[in-house]
């Protein structure tokens, strides 16, 4: 057994708040920050038509991002649980809003690339403090915790809805637009922790054990999902061109509507988990996205298939937020390496098989790609099979 810190305890005025009000700057945050991991995506087709990149190249600037934010979660993770460091999050907002937002300016592949992979390291360093001070303010709520998961799905949302028209209209250059709301919320949130960082060490000792061999399965199936998740963002507007025949207008409305479903369904994932249990939760999104993901890849038609992609965005992201809350509770003495791996490496993960998708594509399209996803899915309902639920904190002595 290890002593662990517990969630904050909340002054009156704070218990009698909202979970939306204890959350909102965390969900901005995550919102600001993870639009520029919705950039990527959306701004991919357009290095294929402006630049000439290849499939694979295109693929690979996926990869960029994956491989700076991936590998460096860990040793900020690790990081974050000892230390408070309230400068690391603010800064890597920052970084990945400069990194993504140059990357539009530079002329040569390599340039690109690097950009990226400075802005997946500004990623990283975001996600483990600010996971670990977002289930601080959260307590034991999952629908609290969804609406800070959910900042991260707006992120996503949004960043197509703002990109695709700006690029459509001045061209990949026109990325470096977005880099000062990434710096001015990177100020708004250093001065917020600075505030807070006080309150922040006031923790009460609770007794807990970190049950490693859970998540180690619960990684692996968050490691599926993200697959799945980043598979669909970066071929599904090529999918509406190259296949469907549609314009790049509808593809980028494809994009959107995909993750405008991640959005619902992170929101109603919490709002099950709190009702059904965590595990329960994730055992239900997992098992709806195959035939979610086979419908979609049945209907031919550019304008009939935007539902069912809304449809497979939503219940790609049903166990998102319970993903993140349920690695915390599997690994209660280690908050921040437990977001770092949930919310950072186990997301970014998926990324690494970018490539072979990109392989995929090029001999057989980017449907071909898609295909591939739709099988994906039974991985992650076996091994969701095999989590479990963990105590309620309410069951743990302090």
């Amino acid at each position: 057994m290890t002593l662990i810190p517990a969630p904050l305890t909340h002054s009156p005025g704070e218990d009698q708040q909202t979970p939306w009000r204890r959350m909102r700057i965390w969900a901005t945050a995550h919102a600001v920050d993870d639009f520029f991991q919705g950039l990527v995506p959306a701004a991919i087709p357009y290095f294929v038509l402006e630049r000439h990149f290849s499939y694979v190249q295109a693929s690979g600037l996926a990869l960029a991002t994956t491989i700076g934010s991936a590998l460096p979660q860990i040793v900020i993770g690790v990081l974050a649980d000892r230390r408070r460091l309230p400068w690391m999050a603010p800064a890597g907002m920052s970084l990945a809003g400069i990194g993504a937002g140059l990357s539009g300016l530079v002329p040569s592949y390599p340039a690109v690339f690097g950009l990226l992979l400075l802005a997946g390291l500004g990623i990283a360093m975001f996600h483990p403090p600010a996971g670990r001070d977002a289930r601080r303010a959260a307590g034991a709520s999952a629908t609290a915790m969804s609406y800070f998961a959910a900042g991260g799905s707006v992120g996503f949302f949004v960043g197509p809805a703002l990109v695709t028209p700006a690029l459509d209209g001045l061209g990949i250059g026109a990325t470096a637009l977005f880099i000062p709301p990434a710096v001015l919320m990177g100020f708004i949130l250093l001065r917020h922790n600075r505030r807070s960082s006080a309150a922040s060490r006031r923790v009460t000792p609770r007794v807990g054990a970190d049950r490693v061999g859970l998540f180690a399965l619960l990684t692996a199936a968050e490691i599926i999902r993200s697959a799945i998740s980043n598979g669909v963002n970066t071929f599904i507007a090529l999918y509406w061109i190259r296949h469907l025949g549609a314009s790049g207008t509808v593809g980028g409305a494809a994009l959107t509507l995909e993750l405008a479903g991640g959005v619902v369904g992170t929101l109603v994932g919490g709002r099950i988990a709190d009702r059904i249990g965590l595990v329960r939760t994730v055992q239900i999104g997992n098992a709806a996205l195959l035939p979610a993901m086979w419908a979609l890849l049945a209907c031919h038609q550019r304008y009939g298939a935007l539902p069912l992609v809304f449809l497979v965005g939503l219940v790609t992201n049903i166990p998102f937020a319970v993903l993140v809350k349920l690695g915390q509770d599997y690994l209660p003495s280690r908050p921040g390496t437990a977001a770092g791996v949930t919310l950072g490496l186990a997301i970014s993960a998926g990324g690494l098989f970018m490539p072979l998708l990109g392989v995929v594509a090029e001999h057989h399209g980017p449907g071909g790609a898609l295909a591939v996803l739709a099988t994906v899915p039974i991985a992650a309902v076996v091994l969701s099979c095999a989590l479990r639920e963990p105590g309620r904190p309410d069951d743990v002595p302090g």
